[in-house]
């Protein structure tokens, strides 16, 4: 059980209810640095994703719906933020990843996706609001995948912003394998907006009939994870195979990633997917990975305390329950280690901090935010 401090404050603050951190220990060696694994932050609900203020503070989505706040010392607010969209907390689906604008020290605008209910069935969406005196105010929706569909899975939803300031958005197939070569569909694929949900001129698919002109890049199958290169700010994006077949790619405007006509993957009934691994205009991963490590977030490492460490991608993982780091040279994947592994925790989202520390978030019903520290 969680120890509640409770604060008495005067005048118009109110009555606020912290959870405390417990900075608890554990020292891990790696291949390349010696780090020490803090409990930073704990009692959250099924986090998703991870977004640091600039102040410190970090906001943390629950899929079940709710927005959290957690102060700069790792306390958690025990009351959610409000004014959070209604979504759909159905299967896979719910309160999914959140981003700030750029611009947010002056607009103070956040970007969140989530699914929501629709007449057929549940769909992918992004709405965005202004962080004002920590609740969210003017909520607008700027994005719906369509088709709505009937299933429960395969929501992608992963965001980012790009250093031109477009916002990215992951769209899964929905469950439904065949969409993801369809472009008249927004199922499987990356999607490629202004920030008030407008279309740029220059995606691949404006003007050509039987599109979907948000779209940037298709034939993805459950894409969790978009990050940007520190130093060339180029996206990188990975996503979820069926029985292997997981991968890391570097999505380009226009072009096909396969799913499912190749895949490394295997169905889960053990049979064969597609017409095998590679085909003539489709894409082949940098990276992936049989069996399936499933998975979901990733950042590059950009900060200072790990001199080491900058410039590699950090990977969590859901099914194999550990930390991937990738070693990266240019736009190539040249080394692998897996950190974390004895911990046996999901990891659904990696996230560098103001600090220059690493933070992951565990996938669970009671669950914690790691921080990962230098060894003294």
């Amino acid at each position: 059980m969680i120890n509640a401090i409770r604060l008495l404050v005067t005048g118009f603050l109110g009555v606020f209810l912290l959870v405390p951190a417990a900075f608890s220990q554990e020292t891990h060696t790696s291949e390349q640095a010696t780090f020490q694994v803090e409990t930073f932050a704990k009692g959250l609900e099924r986090p998703w994703a991870m977004a640091f203020l600039p102040d410190g503070r970090m906001l943390v989505t629950e899929r079940p719906g709710q927005l959290r706040l957690v102060d700069a010392d790792g306390n958690l607010r025990s009351e959610p933020v409000p004014g959070v969209p209604e979504v759909a907390a159905r299967g896979q689906g719910g309160l999914l990843d959140i981003v700030l604008h750029p611009d947010f020290e002056n607009n103070r605008l956040i970007y969140l996706s989530h699914s929501i209910f629709g007449e057929d069935g549940m769909t992918t969406a992004v709405s965005r609001a202004r962080f004002q005196d920590d609740r969210l105010e003017d909520l607008e929706r700027i994005f719906t995948a369509k088709p709505f569909s009937g299933t429960t899975r395969h929501f992608g939803s992963r965001l980012a912003f790009d250093r031109e300031g477009y916002l990215f958005i992951t769209v899964g197939d929905r469950g439904e394998m065949d969409r993801a070569q369809d472009i008249n569909d927004h199922a499987g694929s990356l999607i490629r907006l202004h920030d008030d949900g407008s279309i740029p001129e220059g995606n691949p698919f404006v003007g050509q009939e039987d599109a979907k002109p948000e779209i940037y890049s298709y034939g993805h199958r459950n894409p969790q994870g978009l990050a940007l290169h520190p130093e060339t700010g180029v996206l990188w994006e990975h996503e979820h195979g069926p029985r292997g077949g997981d991968e890391v790619n570097i999505p380009r405007k226009g072009l096909n990633y396969g799913w499912p006509v190749i895949t490394y993957g295997m169905a889960y009934t053990g049979g064969t997917i597609g017409e095998g691994t590679h085909k003539e205009g489709m894409e082949q991963p940098l990276l992936h990975w049989t069996p399936s490590i499933a998975p979901c977030g990733m950042a590059f490492y950009d900060g200072e305390r790990f001199e080491e460490w900058q410039g590699d991608l950090f990977v969590g993982a859901l099914a194999m329950t550990h930390l991937t780091r990738l070693e990266v040279e240019g736009q190539e994947i040249v080394g692998e280690e897996r950190l974390l592994e004895d911990r046996g925790q999901r990891i659904r989202d990696v996230a560098n901090g103001p600090d220059g520390y690493l933070y992951v978030a565990i996938d669970a019903s009671d669950a914690e935010i790691l921080r990962l520290v230098p060894a003294e």
